[in-house]
């Protein structure tokens, strides 16, 4: 998509159990458009969604809910075990994600800028003709863990095993224009947050 038909675009990753969604919600709350490729996937993948007839077809009706929605507990166990199946679910799903988010992010009306949210930005690399900077939430890893544990009722290895498949801290840093650090209180993550967005909104205005 041209730069010219969206508006300026703010890239959002992190490793899972950075924030990412935490810090989404605060700049949505200052009026920035949020497109979640992570919501965008689940709309694909619920009942009737746009991805399931592809997906059991691949995969089988093992993997789809009797609701006709996707299994995510069983197809996540599958994915993390098994690099092959992981590669056979992106090659289905994310062409379908990245068209969505196109769409979503050239309909986008008034305020000064955008902000896409894809946890694997920095892994697929898919998305970078999309935006104009990169922004990195990033915490240690221990931090990460005990979010992942008590968010998701997974156990340890599970969630070492989840990292393991994501980029690692050092390249999601070096890919970014800007870091987040969360590892602090909410109200000191609001602060960055809105000192982030008085930013994004000069160098948007500027790029017009």
């Amino acid at each position: 998509m041209p730069a010219a038909a969206r508006p300026f675009c703010i890239g959002l990753t992190g490793g899972i159990g950075s924030g990412k969604s935490t810090v989404a919600e605060m700049f949505a709350d200052l009026g920035v458009a949020i497109i979640d490729t992570d919501r965008i996937s689940r709309e694909l993948t619920a009942a009737g969604g746009a991805a399931m007839a592809a997906i059991r077809a691949e995969f089988g009706e093992v993997m789809v809910r009797p609701d006709g929605s996707l299994d995510r507990p069983r197809m996540r166990e599958q994915v993390f075990a098994d690099s092959a199946a992981r590669q056979r679910l992106e090659a289905i799903l994310h062409p379908m994600i990245r068209a969505e988010a196109e769409r979503q992010l050239a309909a986008v009306q008034g305020g000064t800028y955008a902000m896409l949210v894809v946890p694997l930005l920095v892994e697929t690399g898919a998305y970078r003709k999309l935006i104009d900077r990169v922004l990195v939430v990033d915490c240690d890893e221990s931090r990460q863990l005990r979010r992942i544990v008590s968010r998701d009722g997974l156990d340890e290895a599970q969630a070492r095993a989840i990292l393991a498949a994501q980029a690692d801290r050092q390249q999601r840093l070096a890919a970014a224009d800007d870091v987040l650090e969360n590892q602090g209180s909410l109200e000191a993550l609001r602060g960055k947050v809105a000192a982030l967005h008085a930013k994004y909104q000069k160098m948007a205005q500027a790029a017009r």
